[in-house]
This record gives C-alpha cells, sequence and structure tokens, in this order.
C-alpha cells in the first residue's frame, strides 16, 4: 500500500489531484473494459458529486461469466476491482454500457414475441410447396 507523508500538503493535493483526473486506459484494457460494459458487468459511479471540477468515475469492473468468459480475453487485472476513470473514457463506457442494454432488451423483446412453433411448422402453400412435392418432399402435417 502507498503511503503519503501527512506533514507535506502539496503531496497530498497533488496525489487528490491525480485520484480527481482519474486513469485513462490503453486502447487494449478499454477495449476489455468496454466488451464488459457491453455486457453489463460494469457499475460505475461518480468519484465526486460535490465537486463540479471532478469529472471521473468510480468504476467495478464484474467477472464475466462462463459462458461469455468462453468467447472474451480478459485481463485479470481489470475484473473485480474498482478503478477510478477518466472522464471522458467514462462517458464513453457509460454510453457503450447503454447501447448493450439496450441491444439486449431488444433481442429479449423479440425472443418473447417470437412464435417457434409458427416458424416450425408452417408450410406454405404455392409454389414452395409445388416444388417440395416435385422433390417427393411431404408438405402437409
Amino acid at each position: 500500500m502507498k503511503s503519503i507523508k501527512v506533514t507535506n500538503l502539496g503531496e497530498i493535493r497533488n496525489e487528490l489531484n491525480k485520484y480527481k483526473r482519474g486513469k485513462k486506459f490503453d486502447i487494449h484494457q478499454f477495449n476489455q473494459v468496454a466488451r464488459l460494459a457491453w455486457l453489463g458487468k460494469i457499475v460505475m459511479h461518480p468519484l465526486d458529486r460535490e465537486d463540479a471540477e471532478c469529472k471521473s468515475f468510480m468504476m467495478y469492473c464484474d467477472f464475466p461469466d462462463d459462458f461469455q468468459n468462453h468467447f472474451l480475453d480478459v485481463d485479470q487485472d481489470l475484473v473485480g476491482q474498482m478503478h477510478i476513470v477518466d472522464g471522458e473514457q467514462a462517458e464513453a463506457l457509460a454510453k457503450i454500457l447503454r447501447a448493450g442494454m439496450e441491444e439486449r432488451a431488444a433481442l429479449y423483446q423479440n425472443l418473447r414475441q417470437r412464435d417457434f412453433y409458427f416458424d416450425e411448422f408452417y408450410r406454405p402453400r404455392g409454389k414452395q410447396a409445388d416444388a417440395a412435392r416435385r422433390e417427393g418432399q411431404d408438405t402437409d402435417e
């Protein structure tokens, strides 16, 4: 753990300013965190709501579940930890989080409305049915 000398007020102010600015992820890390954001695996909160100059966010990256982890390659130093993120990158991650939520919600809404029985057992009449009959397939079920 890092210790800060209490006797030097300037050093304390410098450390606080570093935290207020937050950390920028490099391109590789940002893409990984953005994928987790799209999946809804991050939680973000403004670092200091009362300070108008502080644009940084505190962010927690949760672990992807086993199925997601099969497809994603996430650095272990990113997940399961709190991060203080630069305001610009935090805004971008918030947009990605929202877009992922909206896309997943639309997918679930489509799934809710889909009629699997109709898709699987309805056989259209007409040219397709005539072509199927010529090939010896049964279309009446």
